[in-house]
């Protein structure tokens, strides 16, 4: 059986292909991309079948341009991935602490580790596209001088050692990921979340009507991200994230607020996944 071909941003041990563990298991084949924008275009060209991607990250916030990517594609959502973002300090096997010069990590893990800098100033920080990338130069360039704040994974595949753990400040570091496809057959059995987008009406109230709806069924709203509608003043897209129980008051919600909205799109139903 073919292997299920997965694209991410970055390059293998990233925590997009950990995520992707996560919810595919390991036995899959990573399609490396440089950029977002990239691992969709990998699945337009069928050069993968699925993408993860970031959208959200519980320090950071919510990743605008990835719903840009989400309104440009139109692809499904069949699921998505709470992973939580541990960091730590990658060296060549054997490489004491002494030695340490120069840090090397993406400029989003390096702010994420500020209160270790401010223990070790004399560290020589440097920025970089991707954790991941940093521990493979170091393994690959056999830098003695240098280390990586990324994960375990990293750690694992690029044969470094971890000389220092957890060094994240925020040790309540979560960035939720979801899984695309331009599969047809998409249905999820048992689904209990979806996520939606559309637009209301400029008359007051509508949008609070539409959540009130939601509200009288059940429905629990997650999470609600607005993007202004290109080129149209004053209006906007609204893209919600919604649970619920009891399917069945789901679709009567569904139902009635296709009569309040606009451009109404369901870009899927799938399996909330929890923290841990």
């Amino acid at each position: 059986m073919d292997k299920k071909r997965v694209a991410i941003q970055g390059i293998k041990a990233s925590f997009h292909e950990e995520a992707a563990f996560k919810f595919f298991g390991e036995d899959i084949e990573t399609i490396e991309c440089n950029s977002f924008k990239q691992t969709c275009e990998a699945l337009k060209a069928k050069k993968a079948d699925y993408v993860v991607m970031a959208i959200e990250n519980s320090i950071a916030g919510s990743l605008l341009p990835n719903y840009a990517l989400l309104r440009d594609y139109r692809y499904s959502i069949i699921g998505e991935v709470y992973l939580r973002i541990q960091l730590h300090l990658l060296a060549l096997p054997g490489v004491k602490f002494e030695q340490i010069k120069n840090v090397e990590s993406h400029p989003i893990a390096i702010r994420q580790c500020i209160d270790f800098f401010d223990e070790y100033p004399y560290l020589n920080v440097k920025e970089s596209t991707d954790t991941a990338a940093c521990a493979k130069r170091i393994r690959d360039e056999q830098l003695t001088d240098t280390v990586a704040i990324a994960n375990q994974l990293a750690a694992r595949t690029y044969d470094l050692e971890i000389l220092e753990r957890r060094i994240e400040s925020n040790k309540k570091n979560y960035t939720r990921f979801l899984i695309l496809t331009d599969h047809k057959e998409t249905d999820i059995p048992n689904a209990n979340k979806a996520s939606l987008s559309f637009q209301t009406t400029n008359e007051v109230g509508s949008l609070a009507n539409v959540l009130n709806i939601f509200a009288g069924h059940q429905v629990n709203l997650t999470k609600i991200q607005s993007m202004p509608v290109l080129g149209r003043r004053n209006e906007y897209n609204f893209y919600v994230d919604i649970e619920w129980e009891d399917a069945s008051l789901y679709q009567q919600a569904i139902s009635r607020v296709l009569r309040h909205t606009v451009n109404f799109t369901l870009m899927g139903e799938y399996l909330k996944n929890e923290r841990v």
